[in-house]
């Protein structure tokens, strides 16, 4: 199993961090594959197999720590990207959201 499971939803309160420019102040770190949680359920492909897909956007895919689990908000094909790598870590920005 590449990730820890896979949901469809958003299950944390809204953190209010909608802009790049948000994200852009939470640091980096390193994030199991097998530790994250989805939020989206289906992929894009095109967006997979694109070169340049991170071109217009972030590098690194957005998480939120919430009550003790990570949730991976955006940036599912660069995860799915580097478990075809055979790669168990990925950089991501992970905002801790409490309770």
């Amino acid at each position: 199993m590449i990730f820890k499971a896979v949901g469809d939803t958003r299950p944390y309160p809204d953190h209010g961090y909608d802009s790049p420019r948000d994200w852009a102040s939470v640091p980096p770190r390193q994030v199991r594959l097998d530790e994250l949680i989805t939020t989206k359920s289906t992929l894009d492909l095109a967006a997979l197999l694109a070169e340049d897909s991170t071109f217009f956007g972030d590098l690194f895919p957005h998480v939120v720590q919430w009550r003790g689990e990570l949730y991976l908000e955006d940036g599912l094909h660069r995860a799915v990207r580097t478990a075809l790598h055979q790669r168990a870590l990925l950089h991501a920005r992970v905002l801790v959201i409490n309770d």
